[in-house]
């Protein structure tokens, strides 16, 4: 299980928000919530992977599916949401740095 309190160090410095608020919040039915959180570890966390194994898989499909990209940062959070794409779920590489040559 992810470090919750190197999440909340990571992801919600401006947030006050304790590790049971994060555990209630995976626990709910409530998608914006998750989504919330979701993105504040796309966006900050210095374990992307590793955190965002606090999802459960279907929950975490449906995150990454219904993700908006932001106007501010949009290639850091591209990047990031498709390296968890790829990671998590085997989808395309789009990210053309990354990719091998052939």
């Amino acid at each position: 299980m992810a470090n919750l309190q190197r999440i909340i160090r990571d992801c919600f410095w401006d947030y006050d928000i304790s590790e049971n608020d994060i555990l209630d919040i995976l626990k709910s039915n409530n998608i914006r919530e998750k989504a919330f959180l979701f993105e504040k570890i796309l966006l900050n966390s210095t374990r992307l992977f590793h955190d965002l194994k606090i999802f459960n898989k279907s929950d975490l499909n449906l995150l990454l599916d219904e993700y908006k990209l932001p106007n501010f940062n949009r290639d850091f959070a591209f990047r990031r949401k498709n390296l968890a794409e790829v990671y998590f779920f085997n989808k395309p590489l789009l990210i053309d740095d990354l990719k091998w040559i052939i």
